[in-house]
């Protein structure tokens, strides 16, 4: 992947932490030693940094946007939030970034950590037969075997997101009768191994169907665990009807206070009903407003015009967020509608080199990349603002060019990027150096 320019066994072998808790490359270990303050318990409290680019507002032909400002500032990260961004300091005691452009640690947030084949042998996939329900019948052939490993598996493929930049991931786990309670367990085997490094939230996804393979009650199990959301997949192509699917995801929701993310693959009138569907029941419950999401919701780039911005107003008015893939090719999602309406849009991976596909990357920065393209997204202006689908929003200057990232207090989790500004970073696809999260350094 050519979002970083270390080789996997050097990232490997860079973010092997020392015995104080830090994962810093060796190459900064020496003068990191000497800027990073520690606790009484041995903790890191600290860690400060010189020769940090930032972005400080936009330069304009008339009303045109033509070039982003930076500068050079030193800032340091305490308990995991920033909390001082300085005029640099070139002399301080600080580990020098060297005039890398810092911007915030991306997050992956549609991925499948808990079934891959990522750090494994080289695998491609199979025909497809059947469908989604010949895909749970091959599933259920595999995954004994795949669980022996997923641990491992997991630990390695968060390892490739970070090494993109990615320092948080909302992952999907199977739920089901094949695995049981087991797929969610042994990732989260895996989140606690990484917890110094890496952030997640987890839906409990029945992927063989709530009622078409009795997964009900492993959900309730799942529900009462240490998950965030209640997942789902395609209502009616797999359980034969969107109610009873719909109405007991809910219901799991609200009895457990837990959010809702739910895959759609249905483009057709079955996909926009279970839209609608889900969007009154969301308005019959709002609390569960702001914590619901439909993640691909292809049904949306198949509708026409005005009914597109009809769903798009009322997703919005529902605080239902859309997780997208992006397709491309006959099946573009219409991003900018949503925007238009204030639907909150965010991306990820998906599959890594599983039995779904082999496409991810573990670049979400290549994600707003391909966001720019299909929409032509190419002025220094939008390009500056698709890196939000990288960053879940978080945008260094807002759209009038003010600095308003960092600040005092906000989350001290960042990539240090190999370019000038975010507009470069998105059109260029820019290697990541380096990863931070919550003050503590990854690579």
């Amino acid at each position: 992947m050519g979002a970083s320019n270390i080789s996997r066994k050097d990232f490997l072998r860079n973010s092997v932490f020392t015995t104080l808790g830090l994962g810093i490359a060796p190459s900064l270990m020496a003068e990191a030693t000497n800027v990073v303050s520690y606790k009484a318990d041995g903790l890191r409290k600290s860690v400060k940094l010189k020769n940090v680019r930032l972005e400080t507002g936009f330069e304009y032909d008339g009303n045109e946007v033509i070039a982003t400002k930076t500068g050079l500032f030193t800032v340091e990260i305490t308990d995991g939030k920033f909390s001082s961004i300085q005029p640099n300091n070139p002399k301080a005691n600080a580990i020098d970034a060297k005039g890398l452009l810092m911007l915030p640690a991306f997050k992956d947030m549609h991925i499948h950590l808990d079934k891959t084949n990522y750090g494994g042998p080289w695998k491609a996939v199979q025909k497809r037969q059947g469908g989604v329900k010949g895909m749970i019948a091959l599933e259920q052939q595999i995954l004994p075997e795949m669980l022996k490993t997923s641990t491992a598996h997991a630990e390695k493929l968060i390892e490739l997101l970070q090494s993109c930049g990615s320092a948080f991931a909302r992952s999907h786990v199977n739920i089901e009768p094949t695995s049981k309670l087991d797929s969610l367990k042994h990732l989260q085997v895996a989140l606690e191994n990484k917890k110094s490094t890496f952030g997640a939230e987890l839906v409990a996804f029945p992927q063989h169907g709530l009622f078409y393979t009795h997964s009900m009650p492993y959900m309730e199990e799942a529900a009462k665990m240490d998950i965030d959301f209640i997942g789902g997949v395609d209502p009616f192509s797999v359980d034969g009807e969107i109610a009873k699917p719909m109405d007991a995801i809910v219901k799991l929701a609200l009895d457990h206070n837990k959010g809702i993310d739910i895959h759609l693959h249905e483009s057709g009138d079955s996909g926009l009903k279970t839209v609608e569907y889900l969007i009154d029941r969301v308005n019959e419950n709002p609390v569960l407003k702001g914590k619901t999401y439909l993640s691909h919701c292809f049904v949306l780039a198949r509708l026409e015009k005005v009914k597109q911005e009809e769903i798009a107003d009322k997703l919005a008015q529902a605080q239902i967020g859309i997780m997208s893939t992006i397709p491309f090719g006959g099946l573009i999602m219409p991003i900018p509608t949503l925007y238009k309406y204030g639907v909150k849009v965010a991306t990820g991976n998906d599959s890594i080199i599983d039995h779904w596909n082999t496409w991810g990357s573990g670049s979400v920065l290549q994600k707003a990349n391909l966001m720019a393209q299909l929409y032509g997204y190419g002025t220094e202006f939008h390009l500056s603002r698709s890196l939000k689908l990288a960053t879940r929003d978080i945008l260094p200057l807002d759209d009038k060019g003010n600095q308003q990232w960092p600040k005092a207090g906000d989350e001290g989790s960042v990539v240090l990027i190999d370019a000038s500004c975010s507009a470069e970073a998105v059109s260029r696809v820019s290697p990541v150096r380096s990863l931070i999260y919550q003050g503590t350094a990854v690579f």
